[in-house]
């Protein structure tokens, strides 16, 4: 009966990667739609305002890095101990993770009261943008507790094979958020006219509704998992398990944000149209990855529960699948950007200097695509088999250890210039597929034949 009503166990493999793939990759395109909807309603105001928002978004990124984090860690949790027919385990992952989820909301109250006019005061001199900044800040900083409890309820879901419910949040909060955006901001239908704050109050509304949405659905519909408070004690070992992944997927996420700050230091260095370059492919990018990482949501819980049932055939199945339609995905993208570099570039308004540095750059850039598809695919394994750290090596040689350190050489060293920063990419996702798949050949001689067995 364990088996029949779980259908990680026994459902074809592809088919059942696909249902679970396809709502987390629309919620990440929901996602991302409406964090460009949100800035270009701010960007109405004036450009300072949109200033503001934009130098706040490393503390938001945080917050969902930590939320993420801690789902990942849950979620791997949960999957397992299902696998593994240990129900009780399960129960106290989930537990673990809402009271944890509690502490870091505490710690976002402090850090969003505390640290948020020093920190937009870091970026500018602006008393404007110092003061709109702050508000802003303040506001979704301290009142994110409601991002960090939907995002684990979802992260919850997820671990038992329930994806269209999450989809379902965050498509309800998004469309919460952009309805209330010109409402609030712009003061229309009676309502007051608040500028920045009332971008943010949008924002933290859209999360609530998020929120009371999963809490709905977790209190009416069995989705397996039982959240357990009464008589609660914190288990260290349960928190190690959490956080030995939580941690690493947490720093994971972080690095894009450091990533982009450093290379627009050396950017900034040879030409400011560079650095504008590099940050309509950031933007781009995310539209070749965005599909690949609802793919991995889908894919973790899977390869967490067949490890725990100790099935390997369906966890390699799995991999293999998942290797091959990232491959496809990525394929389809160095192809869209070898062959539309140019047309792409024309849709930000470039000038002929930005296309003379912009076709060479995303046509270098999307050399690596294909590449990074073991790297990347490899380190959402790991997570899923509770090997954070791991999963954290490959993301660091992707995004920090070769990437900025190798760019700065190639231009104050070279005679490359921005080739040289452009060529970054393409080693670092050699070197970091090399390494993953090094270090998944060595745990499966270790660990996972072990756990087959």
């Amino acid at each position: 009966m364990t088996h029949i009503e779980n259908p990680m166990g026994v459902k074809p493999v592809f088919p059942l990667l696909m249902t679970m793939s396809i709502p987390a990759m629309v919620s990440m395109l929901v996602q991302s739609l409406y964090n460009i909807v949100d800035s270009l309603f701010v960007g109405r105001l004036s450009q300072e305002a949109l200033t503001a928002v934009s130098i706040v978004f490393p503390l938001q990124n945080l917050v969902l890095a930590v939320a993420v984090g801690m789902g990942v860690g849950v979620n791997a949790s949960i999957a397992r101990s299902l696998g593994e027919k240990r129900q009780e385990d399960a129960d106290q992952a989930a537990s673990h993770g809402l009271v944890l989820t509690f502490f870091h909301m505490a710690g976002f109250v402090v850090l969003g009261t505390l640290g948020s006019s020093w920190f937009v005061g870091l970026f500018t001199d602006s008393p404007q943008i110092l003061q709109m900044g702050s508000q802003y800040s303040h506001i979704v900083i301290c009142l994110s507790g409601a991002s960090l409890v939907h995002i684990l309820i979802e992260k919850i879901f997820q671990s038992t094979g329930k994806m269209l419910a999450p989809m379902l949040f965050q498509i309800v909060g998004a469309v919460v958020n952009i309805a209330l955006d010109p409402i609030l901001i712009f003061g229309l239908l009676g309502a007051p006219s608040l500028g920045v704050k009332g971008a943010a109050i949008a924002t933290i509304i859209g999360q609530c509704f998020a929120c009371g949405l999963a809490i709905l659905f977790y209190r009416k519909k069995n989705c397996g998992v039982h959240i357990q408070l009464k008589g609660f004690r914190l288990d260290k070992r349960m928190v190690h398990k959490l956080y030995s992944v939580a941690v690493p997927s947490c720093m994971v996420m972080s690095m894009p944000s450091l990533l982009v700050g450093l290379l627009n230091g050396i950017l900034a260095g040879i030409s400011q149209i560079s650095v504008a370059v590099f940050g309509i492919y950031f933007k781009l990018q995310t539209f070749v990855y965005m599909p690949v990482n609802g793919l991995i949501q889908g894919m973790r819980p899977i390869i967490s529960y067949n490890f725990g049932a100790g099935d390997q055939e369906r966890m390699k199945r799995t991999l293999h699948f998942s290797l091959a339609t990232t491959g496809t995905i990525m394929a389809v993208g160095t192809v869209l950007f070898l062959v539309g570099a140019e047309w792409i570039l024309l849709m930000f308004g470039g000038s002929q200097e930005m296309l003379d540095i912009g076709v060479e750059a995303l046509r270098i850039i999307c050399s690596g695509f294909i590449i990074s598809t073991l790297g990347v695919i490899i380190a959402g394994a790991f997570e899923a088999l509770g090997e954070g750290g791991r999963s954290l090596t490959v993301s660091l040689l992707r995004q920090m250890v070769i990437i900025p350190p190798l760019a700065l050489v190639l231009v104050h060293f070279t005679q490359l210039g921005l080739t040289g920063v452009w060529i970054t990419f393409p080693i670092g996702e050699t070197a970091a597929s090399i390494a993953a798949v090094v270090l998944y050949r060595r745990l499966w001689r270790t660990k996972l034949k072990a756990a087959g067995k």
